[in-house]
This record gives structure tokens, sequence and C-alpha cells, in this order.
């Protein structure tokens, strides 16, 4: 009979092997300027899509690294559902991009840092516990967040030690 704990063991380093893809996207995100948050979509043990933060480079409101993987994880696929999809993101999805999870009915969510601006999985709202909703992922947090939140922290000091432009 297997070992529950050596399984739960193996679980959480796959996790923390796709987390740190995402964290390699989130830096591809900060060296174009983009706030470092990367994503990716593993289904059956495999990435099946992935994606960063440029909603700035493509002028584009919805280009959160979220649903970038999560357009690429559906075309990989063939299908707009991702029913046995877990997404590993490096910051807490927004209520946007949790709609999106819930529409492509991911089945988990692992996330890195909480987001207490806009954080819709616990920290503002928690979509995936409204009741009212047809969807409902499981939602993990807080999976390798000291390196998420760090590039985050660096990412906006570099920012605001930048001299504003004139005019």
């Amino acid at each position: 009979m297997p070992d529950a704990n050596v399984e739960r063991s193996a679980a959480r380093d796959d996790d923390r092997g796709f987390m740190h893809r995402a964290l390699a996207l989130a830096q591809q995100a900060a060296l174009q300027g983009e706030v470092p948050v990367g994503a990716v979509v593993v289904h059956q043990g495999r990435v099946v899509g992935k994606g960063w933060n440029h909603p700035i480079g493509g002028a584009d409101a919805t280009a959160h690294a979220e649903i970038h993987a999560i357009r690429a994880a559906c075309r990989a696929l063939g299908n707009y559902r991702l029913t046995q999809a877990t997404l590993y993101v490096t910051l807490e999805p927004c209520a946007m991009c949790s709609g999106a999870i819930m529409h492509a009915r991911i089945a988990r969510v692992v996330f890195g840092a909480a987001d207490p601006k806009t954080g819709a999985c616990g920290s503002v709202v928690d979509l995936f516990a409204e009741a009212r909703l047809n969807h409902h992922a499981t939602v993990e947090g807080g999976l390798l967040a000291p390196e998420s939140v760090a590039l985050l922290r660096e990412f906006f000091a570099g920012r605001r030690s930048r001299p504003e432009p004139m005019g």
C-alpha cells in the first residue's frame, strides 16, 4: 500500500517545479518592463499553456499571464474546457482572470503571492467560494510566495527609483 505522505510530498515537488516555471515566465515579463507575473497550465503532468503579463507592450488590458496561459492551453488541447488542468500563477488571480478560470473549468489554481489590492481568491474577494457561481476550482495560495513577492518588490523598487519623465 503506498504511503500517503510520500504521495503528497511528490505532488508538492511537482507543484514547486511548475511554480518555478511560472516564476521564470514572470522574469520574462519584468525584462519587458511589465509587472512580473507568470503562469502555466498543466494537464496530465505536462505544461500545455504558458504566459506572462504584457498589457503595456500589447496595448491590451486583458493581457494578463493567466489569460495567455489559458488561451494557449485551450488551443493545445483543442477544447475551451480545461477540466483536469491546474493553473500555476505567481500572483493571486484578479476578478477578470478568476472569471476566465471559471469559464475554462480549470480544476485547481495554485498561486504564489497574495494580492491585497485586486486578489479574487480570498485577499479582496473570493470568487471561488461564491455559491451563486457555477464553477469552484480548488485554490491553494502561498507556494513559493517569498520568491514571487521578491520579484514584484524588485520590479516596483526599480520603477520608483527612476526619475519621472518631464512634461
